[in-house]
């Protein structure tokens, strides 16, 4: 049973994740301007405030709220050996009842990529979403030729389902992406009856 008011907080070997907290704003809004040219070609528009303190306050308070009311997980990641931000997890979307779903989303710091990071946080989530969430199905969505996440995703256990068109505005335009899911039973492309 998912305890939403539990304090949240993953280990894995080389990572914490937890939510984010005001004091997280200086290393936070360094870490977007400095990737800015990575992250713009795959997220949506940023708002005139995005990097501004007020609207990184407003995320903080978003954060609160949604894991107490179960509706999302957002996490920061932080190398454990130094407490340095690499990026940011979030499990959103959270459906109760019949679906028991989520939808994973994710970006990294340029400095920080392609070091592993983001596929141990992407296990470690999933792992919570699966064991300690009660949670069945988690899916993801990146453009198609995003070939790092669509690897990322794969590498994780997700697997492609389809193509969703004009799924979501990224940088100012409807983009058609690619959705993958993860299974708490997969028995996709196995043969045996039962």
């Amino acid at each position: 049973m998912f305890l939403p008011r539990r304090k949240i907080r993953l280990e894995t070997e080389r990572l914490t994740l937890r939510p984010p907290a005001l004091t997280d704003f200086r290393h936070w809004s360094g870490l977007r301007r400095a990737s800015t040219d990575f992250l713009t070609p795959w997220e949506p528009s940023w708002a005139a405030d995005h990097l501004a303190r007020k609207g990184f306050t407003n995320r903080v308070y978003w954060a609160q709220r949604s894991i107490a009311g179960g509706a999302a997980l957002p996490l920061f990641l932080f190398r454990r050996d130094d407490d340095t931000l690499l990026g940011a997890i979030t499990l959103d979307n959270i459906r109760r009842g019949p679906a028991q779903s989520g939808t994973l989303g994710y970006w990294i710091g340029q400095p920080h990529a392609r070091q592993g990071y983001m596929c141990e946080a992407i296990l470690a989530v999933v792992h919570h979403a699966f064991t300690r969430m009660d949670l069945s199905r988690i899916e993801a969505a990146c453009l198609p030729e995003n070939a790092a996440s669509r690897a990322l995703l794969e590498k994780c256990g997700f697997k492609y389902e389809g193509v969703a068109q004009s799924y979501l505005q990224i940088n100012g335009r409807w983009r058609t992406h690619v959705l993958y899911a993860a299974l708490r039973a997969d028995r996709r492309g196995r043969t045996e009856a039962g």
